[in-house]
């Protein structure tokens, strides 16, 4: 008799607590179809948290002088050249960027014109710190800061628990190109850039306040993995389940009967 890979699973406990030689093989059998179909799955998954320390370590130590901001590490990194006391603020130039699935190639002019000002800042005294957040390889950090492609954000850091001040400027990937990066800070960023003060802002806003950014971020990315005809199903399914929730209440409010009279209403006559 066959047994679907569910059955097998349910089962482990008793296969595996049974001492019959057959049935340990049977359990063996079914584990190891078990582990290879978890295993197919897992492989379709995409990866929500990449990172190449090596190339990460390179372009720091490199001429760009460029961090490359993850999960796990941005926050850390925003406030390393902090110093305690403080009250001039570091600042910060992140490029929102991505690949082919996120910015559907177009962010490598918009990614090389950065690069480009990265290492002219690098080499100029007094110069802002630059880094990387790519939305190909950290989805869920984009989603918990619901930052855009091909965007600038202007990070001004203070010790903490100061707030922090984001300026976003988005430019035309197309044409966009180095001397107009440093002519944006030569000119004044604060004149042409907006100032971030949304519900996702990762210091300031609510979610941040209330540590919800990242578990946000990891629920968007989540429902973004679903096609649109498996978030229509659960649409679906949802609206069904409360329109019987409602239809149920109002046969149990019919079989009721009438409802008794309110308090200084006079019953109805027979």
């Amino acid at each position: 008799m066959r047994f679907s890979i569910a059955s097998a699973i349910l089962g482990l406990p008793l296969l595996a607590a049974a001492d019959v030689p057959e049935y340990q093989a049977q359990f063996e059998n079914y584990l190891g179809q078990a582990q290879s179909f978890l295993g197919k799955i897992t492989d379709k998954i995409p990866q929500p948290n990449k990172h190449d320390p090596v190339a990460a370590a390179e372009a720091k130590a490199g001429s760009l002088n460029l961090d490359i901001l993850t999960l796990d590490n941005w926050k850390d990194t925003l406030y390393g050249p902090v110093k305690p006391g403080s009250t001039t603020p570091e600042e910060w130039w992140v490029l929102i960027t991505g690949g082919n699935k996120t910015c559907f190639g177009h962010c490598g002019r918009i990614e090389a014109a950065f690069n480009e000002t990265a290492a002219k800042w690098a080499a100029t005294p007094d110069a802002p710190h630059t880094a990387l957040l790519n939305c190909e390889n950290q989805p869920v950090l984009c989603n918990a800061w619901s930052a855009p492609v091909g965007a600038i954000w202007i990070f001004e850091v203070l010790p903490e628990p100061a707030p922090v001040d984001i300026w976003t400027k988005r430019f035309n990937m197309t044409t966009v190109t180095s001397d107009d990066i440093v002519a944006l800070r030569e000119e004044g960023f604060k004149s042409s850039a907006k100032l971030h003060d949304g519900f996702f802002h990762p210091f300031n806003g609510p979610l941040a306040k209330y540590g919800l950014s990242t578990p946000v971020g990891w629920i968007l990315w989540a429902f973004n993995l679903l096609p649109s005809w498996a978030f229509m199903i659960l649409v679906s399914i949802f609206s069904r389940t409360m329109m019987s929730n409602r239809m149920n209440q109002q046969m149990d409010g019919n079989r009721g009967g009438r409802r008794p009279p309110a308090a200084g209403q006079a019953a109805p006559r027979r």
